[in-house]
């Protein structure tokens, strides 16, 4: 099929490279002449593993190609998918619907014929209605238009297995219309997906657009949930790993995501749940989502609690001292820095007066536009120089396997705070390190940390020979 992805953001870019590697004739579409020249190069301007290689893959068949110009959207495809970024309000906590608008606005008056426009953005509900008068009004005479909602599911560092082998897929049209063609379109769009048995749940408008925001407010919510018995754990020094492995074995709750720690961050979820509670107030249904402020809050206490506990790891006073902060990154496998708990501690440390440098592996870049007054090192090792402390904050790999001896000869003091509960305290105890973790202390075994670690190490080129042996990626 001939598709146009509209917006090439992350988003945007993952879904036409993906959607080319399925078989289809992709043009992506985006303002920003700097981001479409660097595509059209195959060159990614934000990391994801495996996507780089597809996107090159897509360029060099045909099937991919990017463009700033809408009209060449409406010569190209009558079936446009909405890629668009909504963020968050500059003064406020609602989603800013001001790039879908554009969108619409520059596509619509373009478009003669029959068009199917599927959203893929997360929008507030009742996006859809509001998009469909708006594009009443643009459309010519001889064009017929039909907005659909099909949400996008990503997990940054996994973009390109949930692309192309995703949980489920869902739709939504219009609930007055008889006759709408999204159905048959989607269909035919993700045909191979759908042979291999992933489920597509048609729906409405307003329940699609719930659906993402829903997902997100119940993992945010399970992530801080840990956190918050992580806090009665560190007052009456239970192990709240241990804890969650043990309330994870029922299955009605589950171990997935019950992980203390710094919390969450990224472009998504923080500014999800507070756009969705906005937008809850809005619709006079408040005290539904109430409890979303206390997540939120929550989830920012944990970065305070991180300082404090560095803070009491190098006797007390931060003033003066090295601080060596492995992670940027709001996750591994990932060059997001956006809301990043990571770089918030970084930032805290240094505010109490500590000098603090920085390593991670991919988002050092990012990292300098956001925090310019941070030091930033190009290892490990490096940003462990003389170091008084060193802050394990985000869980990459390389720091979850990395020994003690690594680092005994470089740093100034010994002494390590796993801010993910990520690292095997035994191996780093029995090194002579002082070795602390956020959530209180930490008892089990030394299998479980072998466990928990390998969980945490896992990288993407596994999955992505998973696909393969689906006949996905062909």
């Amino acid at each position: 099929m001939k598709l146009t992805v509209i917006g090439c953001g992350y988003l945007g870019a993952t879904h036409a490279a993906c959607m080319a590697e399925l078989g289809h004739d992709v043009l992506g579409i985006d303002i920003d002449a700097d981001k479409i020249a660097r595509l059209r190069a195959g060159d990614v301007p934000f990391f994801e593993p495996g996507l780089a290689d597809i996107i090159r893959r897509g360029l060099s068949s045909g099937r991919l190609s990017f463009s700033t110009d809408h009209r060449e959207a409406a010569r190209h495809a009558s079936v446009h998918f909405l890629g668009v970024g909504t963020p968050q309000e500059t003064r406020g906590h609602a989603a800013d619907l001001g790039h879908v608008n554009a969108a619409i606005d520059a596509l619509v008056p373009t478009l003669t014929g029959q068009h199917l426009i599927i959203g893929k953005s997360t929008v507030p509900v009742g996006t859809c209605a509001g998009l469909a008068q708006r594009v009443a009004v643009l459309a010519g005479r001889d064009a017929s238009v039909e907005v659909a909602w099909s949400p996008e599911f990503l997990r940054e560092g996994f973009a390109v297995e949930d692309s192309l082998a995703p949980d489920r897929l869902v739709l939504g049209v219009n609930p007055a219309s008889t006759a709408s063609s999204a159905p048959a379109v989607i269909r035919e769009v993700y045909r191979e997906v759908l042979e291999t048995g992933i489920p597509l749940i048609e729906t409405d408008w307003s329940t699609a657009e719930l659906v993402k925001v829903a997902a997100n407010a119940f993992l945010a919510t399970k992530i801080s949930f840990i956190n918050a018995i992580s806090e009665i754990c560190e007052i009456v020094d239970a192990d709240v790993t241990t804890l969650a492995d043990a309330i994870g074995h029922d299955q009605r709750i589950g171990r997935k995501f019950l992980n203390a720690g710094l919390g969450f961050g990224g472009g998504c979820l923080p500014k999800d749940i507070r756009a969705f509670a906005a937008r809850a107030e809005e619709i006079g249904a408040s005290g539904a989502l109430g409890f979303l402020r206390e997540v939120d809050a929550i989830n920012m206490r944990r970065r305070s609690a991180a300082v404090e506990l560095t803070a009491q790891a190098v006797g007390g006073d931060l003033l003066g001292r090295n601080i060596a902060v492995l992670g940027a990154s709001f996750k591994p496998e990932s060059d997001d820095v956006r809301d990043s708990p990571a770089l918030s501690v970084a930032a805290q440390l240094a505010l109490y007066g500590a000098a603090v440098t920085v390593f991670d592996p991919k988002a050092l870049d990012n990292s300098r536009r956001v925090q310019p007054m941070l030091g930033y090192a190009g290892s490990a090792r490096e940003a462990c120089d003389r170091a008084d402390a060193v802050v394990v904050a985000t869980e990459w790999a390389e720091f979850v396997h990395m020994s003690p001896d690594e680092l005994d000869p470089v740093v100034r003091a010994k002494v390590i705070i796993d801010g993910r509960r990520c690292l095997d305290p035994w191996m780093w105890r029995e090194a002579g390190w002082n070795y602390v973790a956020i959530g209180g202390p930490v008892t089990g075994t030394a299998a479980g940390a072998d466990a928990r670690r390998d969980t945490a190490g896992r990288t993407l080129p596994a999955t992505v020979t998973a696909l393969a042996s689906r006949r996905i990626l062909g």
